[in-house]
């Protein structure tokens, strides 16, 4: 049977594993960082009200620019961080992974490198890979923040064209205060002028502000988001960035001829008309969050301080194992592969507390 590595692909594919998660049926599955909330019936309505109006056109290609969609994402953004965005300086893709896709094509590629601090979200250095983009792994400290000094220096050494900084963190959940963005953002240009990538999935989750005003007279910063998370529409696949009107002019250089769907965009739309319903779930996820801390630390297990809706609990000699006797209890965490950590997603207080039963049995056994 023909293998991958008896392809002639790319020398920088070979050896690689795709990225993915465990997909099993378990009773409770807090494994991948999704929003336990179904969709409110009314938004369900909404979105087939929407869908069903688009339907009629599906004869006719999308609005290429998803101009209404980048219009409300703009308002969102204004809203919920006091910090003017207009539709120029926004762009949407198919899932954050999408959009940072676009930037790394526009960015980076062969001959460019991109640099990201680890463990942080594997899809950065996965994409950079598949867009010819080599890869630098940056340091973080013991305690998973990132050693300023130390990112200073990797930058100034390495001189990368893109420089990802995730916050918060995924998979350790913690945050990137905005003193740390700006530092590492002059290194960045006095290196060589870069892009900085700063990663906003689970913004929404945070203790923190957004690091969104940031943006303000540095053209060469980019803060990307996604709806899968705060908004419960990880099946949507909607991502979006937000930076200085011209990043948005380079990215529409690569991106696919109609690469948003109409009926992504008209759900899209339903979403954001529905946005204070839906963040009203993501008070009830910070604080279910915020209870597994505690009761994690309370079982005497190390916790990460988590910003995200998920939380990194430790540590283990045989991490493995730990994963699968929970499983064994019928609730699926994750093994993102740091040593002696696992990380499960804050789900509804029903599911939080089999996991805490579980977790509770499988530590007296150790």
């Amino acid at each position: 049977m023909t293998k991958i590595d008896d392809l002639p692909i790319r020398d920088e594919l070979r050896g690689q594993s795709p990225y993915g998660a465990p997909q099993l049926d378990v009773p409770v599955q807090l494994n991948t960082n999704e929003n336990p909330y179904q969709l409110p019936e009314e938004l369900v309505a909404r979105i087939a009200e929407r869908v069903a109006e688009t339907a009629r056109n599906l004869n006719r290609y999308p609005d290429r620019d998803a101009v209404e969609l980048r219009e409300a994402l703009a308002a969102y953004l204004t809203r919920t961080t006091g910090h003017p965005v207009a539709r120029e300086q926004v762009w949407a893709a198919n899932g954050s992974n999408e959009i940072i896709q676009q930037l790394l094509q526009t960015f980076g590629g062969p001959g460019r490198t991109a640099i990201g601090f680890e463990p942080s979200y594997s899809m950065h250095a996965l994409i950079s890979r598949g867009t010819g983009t080599g890869w630098i792994s940056g340091p973080r400290s013991a305690d998973f923040t990132i050693d300023v000094a130390a990112a200073e220096a990797a930058i100034a050494e390495h001189r990368p064209d893109v420089v990802f900084v995730c916050s918060p963190n995924n998979p350790t959940g913690t945050a990137v205060a905005a003193e740390t963005v700006l530092r590492l953002y002059d290194a960045a240009q006095a290196a060589r002028p870069s892009l900085v990538i700063v990663d906003e999935a689970y913004v929404e989750f945070s203790h923190r502000d957004s690091l969104l005003p940031l943006l303000a007279g540095r053209p060469n910063l980019v803060v990307t988001r996604t709806m899968s998370k705060a908004f419960g529409a990880a099946g949507l696949r909607l991502g979006y960035l937000a930076a200085d009107p011209a990043v948005v002019d380079a990215v529409q250089l690569v991106r696919l001829p109609y690469h948003l769907s109409a009926v992504t965009q008209a759900t899209a739309l339903a979403c954001l008309e529905h946005t204070d319903t839906l963040l009203g779930y993501v008070g009830r996820l910070k604080a279910e969050r915020d209870r597994l801390v505690d009761a994690l630390r309370g079982l005497g297990l190390e916790v990460t301080d988590s910003d995200a809706n998920f939380v990194q609990f430790g540590r283990f000699d045989d991490t493995h194992a730990v994963w699968q006797a929970i499983l064994d209890r019928g609730v699926l965490v994750r093994d993102n592969g740091v040593p002696g950590w696992l990380r499960v997603t804050a789900g509804t207080p029903a599911e939080n507390d089999a996991f805490l039963d579980a977790v509770a049995t499988v530590i007296k056994e150790l």
